[in-house]
Order: structure tokens, then C-alpha cells, then sequence
């Protein structure tokens, strides 16, 4: 999947509202002066606002990404891309990529 690569000053989003951070940065690869992010590289949710249970299954706390680079790696493992798709637990909604650099894409 191809798209602009995903680093730390990105704006990500749980579908409820809540600011996604990445867990470990990838200092080997930077664009916009910063560390981009491998797909291995969980997530955290802060901010979420789906209600716990017993009104619904929220909010969401971690996310883990599905999908990255194929063709571009860094330490042999895939970079995220603005195409990444991603899974929050517990809730099992996607993580939504709303601002990235928009210099250096990748596939």
C-alpha cells in the first residue's frame, strides 16, 4: 500500500476521538526531523471516549497495526504508511491517520 510515511509528530486517532502515540519510535529512519514508525511498534489511545462496560466494550487503550510498507523496510521490519490500517483493543474499531508529512511516501 502506498502512501506518505508515518512519523511520531503524526496525528492518529482512535475512531472514537482519542490521540494514538506510538510506544517505541524508529530513530534509524526520519523525515520532517523525526522518527518514523515501524508496524511493529504498538499503540497507545488516551482520550477515548466509547463508554466501558457495561455500556459498550471501551474505551480504547492499545492499537496494533496490520498493514505497513512492503517494498520499504527499516531493520528489516515495514514502516507505517497513511494507508496503514490498524486494530484497537479492546474495542476492535481502526486507528484513523489524520495529519502526516507529506514529503517522502513510500510502498
Amino acid at each position: 500500500m502506498p502512501g506518505f510515511l508515518v512519523h511520531v509528530g503524526a496525528t492518529v486517532l482512535c475512531s472514537h476521538a482519542g490521540q494514538a502515540t506510538p510506544t517505541v519510535p524508529n530513530p534509524r529512519v526520519t523525515v520532517s526531523g523525526q522518527p518514523t514508525v515501524l508496524m511493529t511498534a504498538p499503540y497507545v489511545v488516551a482520550g477515548c471516549t466509547f463508554p466501558p462496560p457495561p455500556a459498550a466494550n471501551g474505551p480504547c487503550v492499545t492499537a496494533q497495526w496490520l498493514s505497513g510498507t512492503t517494498r520499504v523496510l527499516s531493520n528489516g521490519q515495514p514502516l507505517l504508511v497513511q494507508s496503514s490500517q490498524a486494530i484497537c483493543a479492546p474495542t476492535g474499531t481502526p486507528l484513523i491517520i489524520t495529519v502526516t508529512q507529506t514529503r517522502v511516501s513510500a510502498t
